[in-house]
């Protein structure tokens, strides 16, 4: 039976001794809600595999309270430090040499000598990272290939008694994963995007590259094409509903017609949710996974989703959007 407590003192005290102990706990992020274990107890870390029925070789990001904190488990550039400097805590993850000094379970990097690291903007992880007293890996708390959850009902649908304890902290208000970022290499590359976008990152870095192609054998969280998936079919860049469809909308609906007549407005409320009335990213992000989710219900054999600008966070919502309708 899971246990969902409100996050308190004493509830964050409760779940990071279930933390040390080996167990899971379901956690609040800016971006998402994580699945989180002992970064650095392996038998933990399987069982966040277990629970999410992930792919052994997906790896999972590790979690840490304090920059400082990231140099004992991967090795820090100068580079990597100007980011964390800047973006941390926040939806920035980066990919670096691993320490093996350090401790991190090898199913955390999937075996590969890189582990991906960021510091949450979120009080209730922080606190949860400083006083279990280890880094923490945790992916989103939903079963692997489904939509992120942003929260606590989400994760509890999801996973159901499969995760023991969750800490409620309300929604998420990013609402997509982190910004992966790979300084592995002698190029920095954007591997999932995110909230932090190559345009924020250019400053530091000068050019930045973007693989968003999908991997056999990832080298981060977000690369297999069977990800953040409804259990029906999404169609993107809808001009028109098709019969049966549900619509997931961005900005103006008025000339969205359903192609048996009617306009989309007219849709019942199970089969129409507008990410952003006004068009904005921000908006769409924050709301992405939960509407997906909402429309993913018996009453629609598939999600029909408006065309949404291919720049800036749009990047990292079509990213999501895309893997979402070839997944399937």
């Amino acid at each position: 039976m899971t246990t969902i407590k409100t996050a308190t003192p004493d509830s964050i005290e409760e779940a990071a001794a279930i933390v040390r102990k080996g167990g899971l706990v379901a956690f609040p992020t800016e971006t998402v809600y994580g699945l989180g274990a002992n970064a650095l107890d392996g038998r933990a870390v399987a069982g966040i595999f277990a629970a999410k029925n992930r792919p052994a070789i997906n790896p999972v990001i590790i979690h840490v309270a304090h920059r400082a904190d990231a140099e004992k488990f991967v090795v820090v550039d100068a580079r990597a430090k100007g980011l964390m400097q800047a973006f941390w805590p926040g939806p920035l993850t980066l990919i670096l040499p691993k320490r093996e000094e350090g401790g991190v379970s090898d199913l955390v990097s999937a075996g590969l000598p890189t582990v991906a690291i960021r510091t949450p903007n979120h009080p209730v992880a922080l606190s949860l990272i400083e006083k279990a007293g280890v880094p923490i890996a945790a992916p989103s708390a939903n079963a692997s290939g489904e939509p992120s959850a942003t929260t606590p009902r989400h994760v509890q649908d999801s996973l159901g008694d499969r995760v023991p304890f969750i800490l409620a902290g309300g929604a998420c208000s990013v609402g997509l994963e982190s910004t992966v970022l790979d300084l592995s290499g002698a190029e920095p590359v954007i591997v999932r995007p995110g909230a932090v976008t190559a345009e924020d990152l250019e400053p530091y870095l000068g050019d930045v590259l973007m693989d968003l192609g999908s991997h056999d054998r990832p080298t981060s969280p977000g690369q297999l094409l069977k990800h953040y998936a409804p259990s029906i079919p999404v169609r993107l860049k809808a001009l028109d509903v098709a019969e049966g469809e549900a619509l997931l909308a961005f900005g103006s609906t008025k000339f969205m017609g359903i192609k048996t007549g009617g306009f989309a407005n007219q849709l019942p409320d199970a089969k129409f949710r507008n990410l952003s009335e006004n068009g904005d990213l921000h908006e769409a992000a924050a709301n992405l996974f939960s509407m997906l989710r909402d429309l993913d219900n018996p009453e629609n054999k598939g999600i029909a989703v408006m065309n949404i600008p291919d720049q800036g966070l749009g990047i990292a919502i079509n990213d999501r959007l895309r893997r979402a309708a070839q997944g399937r």
